[in-house]
Parts: C-alpha cells; sequence; structure tokens
C-alpha cells in the first residue's frame, strides 16, 4: 500500500508546495484536488491544485515532471460536488467537470479519480434513482473510453439544514453500492472507501472491505470520535455532527490495526490517503501541516515506507 493525503487540506500551497510537504512528511502520493476555480461555500472544497480544464498533454507532463522532482506519485483528481442536486442544469455543470477531471486523469497517466454521487436531499433513495442512472451511465461510459477508474466517496454528506434529511450523496451503504454497481456494470466503477462515515452511522466498517474487496479503488484514512453520551441525548435522527467528530487517524474510534489487517488481507494494495477534517487542527496552516505529520507518524505502524 501506499500512504498519502488528501490536497484539500493545503488549500493555501501551491501544487509544489504541496509535493513538498508529502516528500517532507515522508507521504507517498497524494490525491490532488481539481475542483474549478471559483469560491465553494462548504469546507474542503472549492480547492484547486490542477486545472484540468486548463491542462495539455505539455502541461499534463510538467505535473508528472514536478512530482517525480519529490519522489512522490498522484494517487488520484479529487472532485467531490453534487451532480444530482435539484437544480438540473446546476448539475449538469458538475457531472460536465468530472468528465474534465477523468480526461485530466487520463492525460496524467494517473488513471483513477474519486467524487460523489450526488443527491437530491428532499427525496428518497427510490426518487433519486431514475436520475441517477440519467446522470451516470454517460459518465461511465466515458470514463471506461478513458480508461479511468472512478471511486465513489461513501460520505453521506449531511452534515448541515442545508442538507437534511437525505445528504447530498446516495453511496453511504452496502446496500446501496450493491445496486449501484448492479444497475451500472464496470469495472471502471467503483469506491473510494473512508471508514470513518460508517462508524458514526453505527455500521461494521470492516465488513464492506471483505464484500466489496473487488470495488476498492482508493480509500481515505480519516477517524471519527462518537460521543456517546450526546448521542444518548439527541439519538441518531439529529443532525450527525451533534455527536460526533472528525478526528485525525488514532484520535477517534476507529481500530486502524484491524483495518489494515482486512486491508491486507483481501488483497488490497493501493493508496491510502489521510484526509484531515479535524477541527482541531485547523488554526493555521503550520497546523494543518503538523497534523500530516502527525497522522503520516501514527500510520507507518501499518505501512511500510515505499522505497524511493
Amino acid at each position: 500500500m501506499q500512504l498519502g493525503f488528501v490536497s484539500a487540506i493545503l488549500p493555501d500551497l501551491s501544487l509544489r508546495e504541496v509535493f513538498e510537504s508529502a516528500k517532507r512528511y515522508g507521504y507517498d502520493c497524494v490525491e490532488v484536488m481539481c475542483w474549478p476555480k471559483g469560491k465553494a461555500e462548504r469546507r474542503y472544497a472549492g480547492i484547486t491544485h490542477i486545472e484540468v480544464e486548463q491542462l495539455t498533454a505539455a502541461k499534463a507532463a510538467e505535473v508528472n515532471d514536478l512530482a517525480s522532482e519529490f519522489g512522490v506519485a498522484i494517487s488520484g483528481l479529487g472532485y467531490y460536488p453534487n451532480p444530482l442536486c435539484p437544480d438540473v442544469q446546476e448539475g449538469a455543470k458538475y457531472a460536465e467537470h468530472i468528465r474534465h477531471v477523468i480526461a485530466a486523469a487520463k492525460l496524467l497517466g494517473v488513471n483513477q479519480m474519486n467524487t460523489f454521487i450526488g443527491r437530491d436531499w428532499t427525496r428518497s433513495v427510490d426518487d433519486n434513482w431514475p436520475r441517477f442512472l440519467e446522470v451516470w451511465k454517460p459518465i461511465i461510459r466515458f470514463a471506461v473510453e478513458q480508461g479511468v477508474r472512478v471511486g465513489i466517496e461513501n460520505c453521506p454528506m449531511f452534515f448541515t439544514n442545508d442538507e437534511w434529511p437525505g445528504g447530498k450523496n446516495l453511496a453511504t451503504t452496502p446496500t446501496i453500492w450493491k445496486r449501484m454497481f448492479e444497475d451500472i456494470p464496470s469495472d471502471h466503477f467503483g469506491l473510494n472507501y473512508d471508514p470513518s462515515h460508517m462508524v458514526w452511522q453505527q455500521m461494521d466498517y470492516l465488513a464492506p472491505i471483505r464484500d466489496f474487496s473487488d470495488k476498492l479503488f482508493h480509500v481515505h484514512a480519516k477517524d471519527v470520535r462518537v460521543d456517546r453520551h450526546r448521542l444518548d441525548q439527541v439519538g441518531i435522527m439529529a443532525h450527525p455532527l451533534e455527536y460526533h467528530s472528525p478526528k485525525l487517524p488514532g484520535l477517534g474510534d476507529v481500530n486502524w490495526g484491524s483495518f489494515f489487517s482486512v486491508l491486507g488481507d483481501v488483497g488490497y494494495r493501493g493508496p491510502v490517503c489521510v484526509e484531515v477534517e479535524d477541527r482541531a487542527y485547523e488554526e493555521s496552516l503550520d497546523s494543518r501541516q503538523a497534523s500530516l505529520a502527525q497522522s503520516a507518524d501514527y500510520l507507518r505502524q501499518f505501512v511500510a515506507k515505499r522505497n524511493r
């Protein structure tokens, strides 16, 4: 496996500085964020370390040369919008940029992009399904043509009032993943698996590794601490941030030894990228860089350093 991090935590750094940070803290790879230029309303969104719409073969070669200079790989390209949002025209723009990211992944030779399925949060899963098929069948067909795998993160995107009641991402449970992969069968359609989202949903985070081993394209390393006392007070119907907090690996409820043990058992040999969303480390660039150093130190118990 390769240890990496998600570049969204370093929005104020250039791509060169991101790769330099990866080398400094001992990471093997980086998931590089590829949002379109512009302001984003939610945290960790709108980060642009590669402008995919402007990417040419020459610019892609420059990016790859930069990664090689620091001995760091690109694990995948990331872009996490809501292409199934209620405004169909807005959703179409998100879907179109997903295609740009897929095309850039091919151009870079990365052949991996990660995203969300999206959801109209005011409708049920069944009511979202026809639009899911309408939007995602052509996206996956395009990914197959490009030879790029698409990894869907399993974050429910239900944290704030404007995401109530269904959240902004369909792909939240094994039952839904199974239905997704049956309705759009493709070796290029899989998961960017994050165990933390299973924990706060009160679900087994190890079983999906076994059950969907052939669909594990990319993995996020994010921990979560569930406040059981608070959960007893507000219940599972409350907004999830009322009873849980995203944390750095080792500071929450994920048993990382068991997690990596099962990953190894099923034959996963891909990237595992730290996704920092721990508010205790967000006050400054120094603290965010410290979070990367701390996470690397902790996770190197389970992931051997790559020979450079």
